[in-house]
Order: structure tokens, then C-alpha cells, then sequence
């Protein structure tokens, strides 16, 4: 199992929208990086989700139903790809991104080392630690 972080504006579309949608396809990720990312994603594999600019906080635990496939929002043969992406529980206690930059066991995390990218790995180490806080 591979463990994932995708961030979101929360006026765009929210940890509450995703919960009640039930459902998502993580569409409209425009960076080639962050797309290899979504191409690596399997079903299973657990995804935190961030919201980002305003609040800074990772708030809950999703997880990936559907692997990669094109994206509906993009050109047909763009070479754009989304994945399904699943609910499965909300944070008890967000975390900030404050807490994350003060916790020496995230220091190597991607949302400080490459904090534009919208979609990225974390290790299971990292991925602990956040829940951990989060509890």
C-alpha cells in the first residue's frame, strides 16, 4: 500500500463537499509531476486530504477506489488522468500546517519540500505521524 496527500481550497471543493458527494474524481491536476503521482495510485492505497490557502490543514482520511484513468475535464488525449478517491473518516483534530512544520519527524514531507504540488507521496512514516496529531 502507497500512502498519498491531495490538496484542495476549501471553497473549491471541501473535505464536507467530498463527504457528501460520497465520491470524487480527483480531476483537473495540470502539473506533470503531480499527474505521474496519480498514475501511481492504486486502489487501497490511503489518501490524506489537505485544505489548502486559506486553512492549512490536513481534516480527514480518504482512500483510493478507482486507479487512474483519463480525465474528463481535459482534452480528449491530453494525457491527463484522474482517480477515484473515496472517503473513510475525518480527522478528530486537523492538523496544521504550523504543527507540520514544527514536528522534526515531518521535516522531509512534500508539503513543505514542494508546497505547490497538488498531489504527492508520503512515506508510512510520515503518513503515521499525521495521524497520530490528528488524533
Amino acid at each position: 500500500m502507497n500512502y498519498w496527500l491531495v490538496k484542495s481550497e476549501p471553497s473549491a471543493y471541501s473535505w464536507q463537499n467530498f463527504t457528501q458527494d460520497g465520491r470524487t474524481d480527483w480531476t483537473g491536476v495540470r502539473n506533470f509531476q503531480a499527474r505521474n503521482y496519480l498514475q501511481q495510485m492504486q486502489p487501497g492505497d490511503l489518501v490524506l486530504f489537505y485544505h489548502s490557502v486559506t486553512e492549512k490543514t490536513v481534516v480527514g482520511i480518504a482512500e483510493v477506489s478507482q486507479a487512474a484513468a483519463p480525465d474528463a475535464t481535459a482534452e480528449a488525449g491530453s494525457g491527463w488522468v484522474a482517480v477515484e478517491l473515496r472517503p473513510q473518516q475525518a480527522l478528530a483534530r486537523p492538523v496544521r500546517l504550523e504543527q507540520i512544520k514544527q514536528d522534526s519527524r515531518l521535516g522531509q514531507i512534500g508539503l513543505l519540500r514542494q508546497s505547490r504540488l497538488s498531489v504527492m507521496p508520503l512515506r508510512a512514516e510520515e503518513f503515521d505521524v499525521l495521524l497520530e496529531l490528528g488524533s
